[in-house]
Formats: C-alpha cells, structure tokens, sequence
C-alpha cells in the first residue's frame, strides 16, 4: 500500500485532494498533515472516520524537529504540499508569517524528504508568481514565462518553487511544480471571491469588489485540479514544472454577477472599493502541457458554478460554522464595510 502524505489536507483543495486519492485510489493511505490555521477544517472529513486509509498529523510544517521525526517514523513514499498561507490581503497585512509557512516550511519538507528517501515531491503553487498579464492582450502564462510577483504572498510562493527546484537540481530530488489558476468549488474558505459572494448574498449584505472590477483571472474547478495533480504524482517528470488551468477567463465584475443572478439577487448588492495594493489585472493560464500528459478539464465554468452555489446552499450550515470561527474573516474595514458574521 503507497503512503502518500498531504500537506494542507485540512484545506480546501488539500481537502478535496484527499477525497480525490481515497475515491480512485482502494491501494492508497493518505496521511494528512495540518496545523489547523483558522482557514483549517477537519469536519470535510468526518466520513473517513474509521477508515483504515486515512489518517491525521497536526503538526508546524515549520518545525523541523517535529517534522524530521514524523517522516523517519512513517516512511513516506511521496508528498503533495498543499500547506501554505494563500490570501493576498492577509500576506499584506502580514507578510513575516507567510515567509515563515510558504518559504520555511517549504524546506523543511524537503528536506525531510530528501533524508528519507521520498519517492516524489509534487509541490502545488500558484499562477500569481508569474506577475501579471494587460488586461487587452491574449498572452498566456506558460512554464517559460518568467517568475515576477507582485504580492508578499506570490512572492513567497515562489521563493518555495525555486527552494524545489534547487533540490531537483542539486540533489536530484524527484520533485515536480504545479502552477495552478483560481479554483473553486466545495469548501472553500469563505475568504475568497466566489463564496465571499455566495455568503455575502444570503446575509443582504454589501458585497465588495476591488477596483472597477475588471481584472481578470482564469477559473478551474477544484475537481479538475484534483485529477490533474493525481496525474503529476503518477506521470510527472521530476524537475518540470506543469501549469494547470480552466481555460475560463472571466472579470471578478462577471463572476460576481453569474453568482447574483444564479441566487436571484440583484446587482445593486455590488459595492466597488478602493482597490487592493499591488492588485494584479490579469492571470492566464497555458495548460498544454498538463494536457500533453492526458489530462483535461471536464466542468466548463458555467455548469461548475451553478454545482458550487448550489453546494454553498445545501451546506450553509458548514460555512456559517467556520464563518463564526476566530480570525476567520479579515476585519471589515479592509474592504470598507462592516460585517454581521458572529
């Protein structure tokens, strides 16, 4: 039986990565690896009690004597690193402990693996370490495409994806990158764009949009994530880095939108604030690569977020419960507007 460790696994796409493993995977044991940060939930998987696959490690990716002794223990034959702080507003806000998660952590993983043999590494990171894209062009991120942050949090993204690199390339670690787009889909930290909308919407609250809306992102199902890094675990080449992404570029304004008019809300609900520092215009994902290796997304955006909204709406009582949890939500006054989550 393949032990697999995920990092990150009480997150939302570590989280759904998990499912992913144990639903298509009768051969696997997942053991999940979390700290339990406020964005960190463990109810996703209340089903998997026992389950003899699975099983649970709270621990400081950070630590590395916790760290180096939970790898010699358990013999890990590969690691999917999900764990990561991921706002932008909050690394703004407080960047010193994203260097410390995205950056630290990072090698300390990797180090523990290069120690004990890890048989495949596959480091999940972010499209936003590309920089950004004109809002008017039709370029399209691809593996070439140099690393230019412009965020506290992209930047310590990508100094983990050069740290993984260095150990491919100094030690000859099996280590792969992805680079994905914006996901979504179930349990989704109710932080982000589309279910700060969905939560937003069934309060009649305000809901807050940076800017005049227009920047762009592409958007990929966290289902069609799931299978793509299942992929890169099983067929990756060690050293490459793969992009991942939906091919659906839409304006934050138009997702926003598609989400009102899927709950019957009306626009006026919109309230446009001042931007974010440093916000990025366009992300754009070239997944040819990833696609060379037989993969491909199946939901097209419409339908995926017609599922999403419904999801939010047959499981309200799951993310008003992490709603009311401490440091949940970033204090109102960063968008302008007050807020009755308690």
């Amino acid at each position: 039986m393949k032990k697999i460790l995920v990092t990150g696994g009480a997150g939302f796409i570590g989280g759904n990565f998990i499912h992913h493993l144990l639903a298509n995977d009768p051969d696997v044991q997942v053991c999940n690896l979390d700290l339990l940060t406020y964005a960190g939930d463990l109810t996703k998987h209340a089903h998997l009690a026992g389950d003899r696959r699975y099983r649970f490690f709270q621990r400081d990716i950070a630590d590395r004597y916790e760290i180096e002794a939970l790898f010699a223990r358990e013999s890990f034959d590969a690691v999917v690193h999900f764990a990561a702080e991921s706002h932008v507003d909050r690394s703004i806000a407080d960047p010193q402990s994203f260097v410390r998660t995205n950056v630290v952590g990072t090698q300390v993983l990797l180090e523990a693996s290069r120690i004990n043999g890890v048989a495949k590494f596959v480091h999940v990171s972010t499209d936003e370490v590309y920089g950004e894209l004109s809002l008017e062009g039709d370029e399209l991120f691809t593996e070439q495409t140099p690393i230019n942050p412009n965020s506290p949090y992209s930047a310590s993204k990508a100094a983990s994806d050069l740290l993984t690199r260095s150990y491919y390339e100094t030690y000859g670690m099996p280590v792969c990158i992805t680079r994905c787009s914006n996901n979504y889909g179930p349990y989704h930290f109710p932080e982000k764009l589309i279910p700060l909308t969905i939560s937003k919407a069934v309060h009649a609250e305000k809901i807050p949009v940076y800017g005049d809306g227009r920047n762009i992102r592409d958007w990929l199902h966290v289902f069609d994530h799931c299978a793509a890094l299942d992929l890169v675990l099983r067929k990756g080449e060690a050293g490459e880095v793969y992009n991942i992404g939906g091919r659906n570029e839409r304006s934050n304004l138009e997702v926003v939108n598609s989400v009102l008019a899927l709950l019957g809300n009306v626009q006026e609900m919109i309230e446009f604030v001042k931007d974010r520092p440093g916000h990025d215009q366009r992300y754009a994902i070239d997944p040819t690569k990833i696609e060379a290796l037989g993969w491909k997304p199946r939901y097209a955006f419409e339908e995926g977020l017609k599922q999403t909204v419904e999801w939010y709406q047959e499981n309200e009582d799951w993310w008003r419960n992490v709603l009311t949890q401490d440091d949940a939500l970033l204090p109102g006054d960063r968008f302008g507007l007050e807020s009755s989550y308690s």
